[in-house]
C-alpha cells in the first residue's frame, strides 16, 4: 500500500548536481521501520544500487558512488532524497526509489522490496 513517486529534472548538465526526490505516501502499518533506496538503470544496462537510508538515519551507499551521493530524509515533507554530485553522462538513467522492511545493501531485485517507484528518466548531456 506504500505508494513511491520520484520526482526531479529530466535533464542535467555535466558537472552539475542532480537532485531527486521521492515522496511517499499511502503508507500503512508500521512504515516506521522502512528503509528507503535508490536503484539506477543506465541504458541498455542492468539495475544499480546506489545506496540506502535507514528509520534511524544511517546512510549506506555504493563504493563507486559514495564520494558524490548523498541521501537524506525531509520527514516534514514525507520524502527521502538522492543528491548525485558531478554528473556526468555515464550517469544517465532511469533512477528508482524503494523501500524495503529491512537493510538491504547493493539488492536491486524488485521483488524483495516493498514498494518501487515509476521510475523517473535523468540525462546528462549538455
Amino acid at each position: 500500500q506504500v505508494h513511491l513517486q520520484e520526482s526531479g529534472p529530466g535533464l542535467v548538465k555535466p558537472s552539475q548536481t542532480l537532485f531527486l526526490a521521492c515522496t511517499v505516501s499511502g503508507a500503512s502499518g508500521p512504515t516506521a521501520f522502512y528503509y528507503w533506496a535508490w536503484i539506477r538503470q543506465p541504458p541498455g544496462k542492468g539495475l544499480e544500487w546506489m545506496g540506502v537510508i535507514s528509520y534511524t538515519g544511517s546512510t549506506y551507499y555504493s563504493p563507486s558512488l559514495k564520494s558524490r551521493t548523498s541521501i537524506a530524509r525531509d520527514t516534514s515533507k514525507n520524502q527521502f532524497t538522492l543528491q548525485l554530485l558531478s554528473v556526468t553522462p555515464e550517469d544517465t538513467a532511469v533512477s528508482y526509489c524503494a523501500a524495503s522492511k529491512t537493510l538491504l545493501l547493493a539488492a536491486t531485485d524488485q521483488t524483495l522490496y516493498y514498494s518501487w517507484g515509476q521510475g523517473t528518466q535523468v540525462t546528462v548531456s549538455s
